[in-house]
């Protein structure tokens, strides 16, 4: 296990909101002692140290010679019962950049360290307020980038995952307990008790159900890895331009515009994907051009999914080198009076007209 490179008790600091201007923030501050530590920033201190947890406070955070920096709401939270398992304390602030840097600035000169990527939950996980799984949904919730993606993190944090392995190894030391006692008196008359065969089947039907989630948590989490290919003017620019709703990707009839992939996130319906626009596929003289297509093959070797576009007006097809079952085969410009007939297994699409993409 890599060793903490910092202290879990001592007094830290974060701005809990983004780093923007806004009407409101909040900086956090938590750690052993860290109410009586943040006194001298605070116009009533004492009220902090006298009061109970969950309770708010106004006053004025200042620096510690007495100038006022803000008018604030602070929030008092006593150990064990925070985030943290720690005293801590949220202060509510205006959310003007010049007054969090002041506030930050004078919080870390002294009394509090700037907190570490995650150091509020490593510590909340640390103090047992949270188990391994929700402190991983604390982060997914923060990234979800669908609903589904936040439905899924909302559900883990509440304690799904956690309750479904703790049965499990509950089934399993029971099992085990079975066995030893099977292998330690199998010569002697002792009445042992027979596993059934299905109550064995079902813990390892159940083991890989909970085991397949990850992948769906994966997908929910990090994306699909979505790779437009095909030969070059195919479509594939305009495709990812439609997708993303802007022009991102140039559009031209002259060939190898593409030189590198472009890369974007979108949602297919609840489920977010990382799009890549990629070089057209064929035989190139440039250095510059080779380069980028020997990336586009890189990228369809890692895909979890591939959309192969073929032009319905000049079809020219290429080998993938691609797993079958990840392969989406689109004919676009269907729209174009010179365009052949939609094959059979492939899907007539055109990026002019939106037809097929529905």
């Amino acid at each position: 296990m890599k060793e903490l490179i910092y202290d879990t008790e001592d007094c830290i600091c974060a701005l809990a909101t983004p780093w923007a201007s806004s009407a409101l923030a909040v900086v956090r501050l938590t750690g052993k002692g860290c109410i009586p530590a943040f006194g001298p920033f605070f116009s009533r201190p004492e009220v902090l140290t006298a009061s109970t947890g969950g309770t708010v406070h106004h006053g004025h955070v200042q620096t510690a010679s007495g100038e006022p920096l803000d008018e604030v709401v602070v929030t008092v939270w006593k150990a064990p019962r925070s985030y943290t398992g720690q005293d801590s304390l949220e202060i509510s602030c205006h959310g003007s950049l010049a007054v969090l840097r002041r506030v930050l600035d004078e919080l870390t000169r002294k009394a509090f360290r700037p907190a570490g990527p995650g150091e509020f939950t490593l510590r909340a996980f640390l103090n047992g307020k949270l188990d391994l799984t929700r402190a991983e949904a604390v982060q997914e919730l923060v990234s979800a980038k669908t609903d589904s993606a936040r439905s899924l993190a909302l559900h883990r944090l509440g304690g799904s995952v956690e309750s479904r392995v703790l049965e499990l190894r509950r089934r399993l030391l029971d099992l085990s307990a079975v066995f030893n006692v099977q292998l330690d008196y199998a010569e002697d008359e002792v009445d042992t008790q027979e596993v059934p065969k299905g109550q064995v089947e079902g813990l390892i039907r159940d083991l890989e159900a909970l085991s397949s989630t990850y992948r769906t948590g994966r997908v929910f989490q990090e994306g699909l890895r979505v790779v437009l290919a095909g030969r070059t003017n195919a479509g594939k620019s305009s495709l990812f331009n439609l997708f993303l709703k802007e022009d991102r990707s140039i559009v031209s009839e002259e060939h190898g515009t593409t030189r590198d992939f472009i890369e974007a996130w979108v949602s297919l319906g609840e489920i977010p994907a990382r799009l890549y626009d990629t070089a057209g596929l064929r035989e190139a003289d440039g250095l510059v051009e080779q380069e980028g297509i020997r990336r586009s093959r890189e990228l369809l070797a890692g895909a979890d999914l591939v959309f192969y576009l073929v032009d319905a007006t000049d079809p020219v097809f290429e080998d993938l080198a691609v797993e079958d079952s990840k392969l989406l085969r689109l004919w676009t410009k269907i729209d174009s009076p010179s365009a052949q007939p939609v094959p059979q297994g492939w899907i007539g699409v055109s990026s002019l007209t939106g037809s097929g993409l529905e």
